[in-house]
């Protein structure tokens, strides 16, 4: 036997079947529509509605550890609960077990000319649904073509005496076997190549079905690992996620390894009674415990969800969030839907105004609980805006009065500063991240670490941030009540941030040129004060709808007679030059 052949065409098979079952699975993503994270926001209201969900998404990306990646995801954001998570871990580990019984139809002499089919409908179609299919079948063919190498590069391996005996203690310690499959999956980062691999030795016959069974359920502790790395620095509940996915593979494999004998016997008695070949029984031994495991244990999702809190301590800051877009009533009643949106649009304002005051408290004290917080609130932000403008849209194809009509757009324009103002946000916590990294690396540079100290921290630069959160407060709370009081506060407010803005600019040119500090570290200086007077001018814009002057169509909105008429010429004279979006 050449070592070296079987080593080449094993490790060369190996990597076929996972480029295949990528490829496939992103075949299959891009032709869903890519909506996956919607899938599992939206229809995990339920444990059943949330295992139904985990299948699905499982399914259509052949990836039990995408799925779970993308709920840890979810979960950090805010968007889903602990409980509904594990509902949607469970039902991975169901939807995970369609590629073993895709492996299990014995299609792989045909592996190259699906290939080839898949490649002319790559190479030769220019449309993305076409391109797309194209894509799945060329995977598909890829994964039996890899499938078909490791096969033949593991057939001499049933001749060689040290593997039939290591098989045979295989069979007689369950434990070992499990430790096994654990062992292969978190090497490989695919519990579908351990099974694909495992079903090709036992259709040889180098492994018996009593080795092949502990492997295959230790497959499943082992592709926890995934979960674990993204939850590696995420928040307390993404932990906990990842925590219960791993509680749940770990206690169904103990159970199921505890009742070995009587799994095995029923086993043999429905593959006999189904006419199953070796790959489709090990499929169905995989579906049986992932089934009979979720049907168990979703009983007891509460109880797992406890368990993990107290293994997992920590405070969970989950965001508050409940829309209030109803999309019944965009063709019942337009009118309706539009205080709908109006409702998610002042909602939209106070996650804004968190998540700006989250971003100040890590500006000021550096606190890594801050910095996730605004990370989630712009999450947040975004879905939010992703919806409202859908909603929008959808709103736009009816047919609304005059006045529904200019409210129509006066609510996706505050919509979209709202979300400038997030990004902004996020962008001043990258430049105070970089901030805090430059200053740890500096540390044995004392001058220069209290040179780039005392910039960041300067008085007027802290007298800027407070003077634009008082911007963003007043800008949401003018739209959300239609005070004309608190509009007129912040067009007023903000001729003093644009004459400390000159100010901050020209101490920073004037330590410069001193050579005082370093360039590089007064480009973040700079960015993070221009990010904050474009916030502010993002309040004035905001402010001037609450007045009805932002549009000359919505000056027919009264004006108090209060309202000082210098800012309101003031503010009319600014529109003329109005910047675009930034």
């Amino acid at each position: 036997m050449n070592i070296q052949e079987v080593l080449f065409q094993f490790f060369g098979g190996l990597g076929i079947f996972l480029f295949g079952l990528k490829y496939m699975g992103d075949g299959l993503q891009r032709s869903a529509g890519d909506n996956l994270r919607d899938i599992l926001n939206k229809f995990t209201s339920t444990p059943f509605r949330a295992i139904l969900a985990g299948i699905v998404v499982t399914v259509l990306i052949q990836s039990s550890s995408g799925t779970t990646v993308l709920t840890v995801g979810l979960v950090s954001a805010g968007f889903m609960t602990l409980k509904q998570a594990i509902g949607v871990v469970m039902g991975a580990n169901i939807g995970t077990t369609i590629t073993a019984f895709i492996i299990g139809f014995d299609v792989g002499a045909y592996a190259l000319p699906i290939m080839a089919i898949g490649a002319f409908l790559l190479f030769f179609f220019k449309g993305l649904m076409i391109n797309s299919i194209g894509q799945v079948i060329f995977g598909f063919g890829a994964l039996f073509f890899g499938l078909e190498l490791m096969g033949d590069g593991m057939s001499p391996l049933r001749d060689l005496q040290v593997f039939r005996e290591w098989m045979v203690n295989l069979s007689d310690n369950p434990i070992m076997g499990v430790g096994v499959g654990t062992a292969f999956t978190l090497l490989v980062q695919s519990s579908s190549a351990t099974i694909g691999i495992l079903q090709e030795l036992y259709a040889q016959g180098s492994v018996a079905l009593e080795a092949a069974l502990p492997i295959l359920f230790g497959n499943n502790i082992g592709t926890t690992i995934t979960a674990i790395i993204a939850a590696i620095g995420a928040s307390v509940a993404a932990r906990r996620t990842a925590a219960s996915h791993v509680i749940f593979n770990l206690v169904g494999t103990v159970v199921v390894v505890l009742l070995l004998r009587p799994f095995t016997e029923l086993l043999v008695v429905l593959s006999s009674a189904l006419g199953l070949n070796p790959e489709m029984q090990l499929a169905f031994a995989h579906g049986m415990f992932n089934i009979t495991n979720v049907l168990v244990q979703m009983w007891f999702i509460n109880q797992i969800a406890a368990l993990v809190e107290k293994l997992v301590p920590g405070e969970e800051s989950l965001i508050d969030y409940t829309t209030h877009l109803d999309y019944s009533l965009v063709h019942a009643s337009p009118a309706m839907a539009l205080n709908q949106t109006k409702m998610e649009v002042d909602q939209m304002g106070e996650i804004v105004l968190k998540e700006f005051r989250s971003m100040f408290s890590y500006y000021q004290t550096g606190n890594e609980k801050n910095h996730e917080d605004t990370m989630q609130l712009e999450e947040v932000v975004n879905k939010i805006d992703m919806s409202l403008t859908e909603y929008l849209m959808l709103l736009s194809n009816e047919e609304l009065p005059l006045q529904n009509t200019r409210e129509h757009t006066v609510l996706l324009d505050v919509t979209k500063y709202l979300e400038r103002i997030g990004d902004h946000c996020e962008t001043i916590l990258k430049n105070s991240k970089e901030a805090v990294r430059i200053s740890k690396k500096q540390s044995k540079n004392n001058k220069m670490d209290a040179e780039l100290e005392n910039a960041f921290n300067d008085e007027d630069l802290i007298a800027l941030f407070q003077m634009v959160e008082q911007n963003v407060q007043d800008a949401v709370l003018s739209f959300k009540e239609d005070s004309h009081s608190l509009a007129g506060k912040v067009l007023k407010r903000e001729k003093e941030v644009n004459e400390l803005e000159d100010n901050i600019r020209n101490k920073y040119i004037h330590r410069m040129n001193a050579g005082i500090g370093l360039p590089s570290d007064g480009i973040l200086f700079v960015d993070i004060v221009s990010n904050l007077e474009r916030i502010s001018d993002h309040t004035v814009k905001i402010a001037k709808h609450a007045l009805g002057i932002r549009y000359a169509f919505e000056k027919t909105k009264r004006m108090p007679a209060t309202y000082p008429a210098k800012l309101v010429e003031e503010a009319e004279m600014a529109n003329a030059t109005q910047e675009p979006i930034r």
